[in-house]
């Protein structure tokens, strides 16, 4: 395959959510803060970028159709994951349990987890630096669900 001789920049991955607020929150627990909102009167949906602090070259575009989404697929691995690297995986998980999310894959391992937003969507945390030593409660846990 010939390559491209023009440069690529990565710009946003977007996502479609149902509730706004719920998935704004999430995201938030992900250390996550909201660059830049807009709303679309005349198409009547709002997006919403939201980006690791000092990395708003890295955002994900949140769209909320005002009038609902049928169209939603009830899956949201038709695109794979979002990831994110954080500083410590037990301490991003154990804040995620406190808020209620489900963790879908605990980091067993010291090194990788996967939760789901509230729109289904699987979101991948890598520990920065390489994995952790294996620690409980994370070593005893199951799988719950699919990521």
């Amino acid at each position: 395959m010939k390559g491209n001789s023009m440069g690529t920049k990565y710009l946003h991955t977007m996502v479609r959510v149902k509730d706004l607020d719920a998935s704004i929150a999430f995201f938030k627990l992900l250390g996550l803060e909201e660059t830049r909102r807009n709303d679309y009167e005349a198409g009547r949906f709002t997006l919403v970028f939201l980006a690791p602090p000092g990395q708003s070259e890295c955002p994900v575009e949140l769209t909320y159709n005002w009038d609902g989404d049928d169209g939603l697929p009830s899956d949201g691995r038709h695109f794979g994951h979002i990831a994110y690297e954080v500083d410590d995986i037990y301490a991003m998980c154990q804040t995620m349990l406190d808020n209620g999310v489900t963790m879908n894959r605990p980091p067993r391992d010291g090194r990788m987890a996967f939760v789901r937003s509230p729109d289904n969507i699987s979101i991948e945390l890598l520990q920065a630096g390489g994995a952790r030593p294996p620690e409980e409660p994370w070593l005893s846990m199951d799988n719950i669900g699919h990521w």
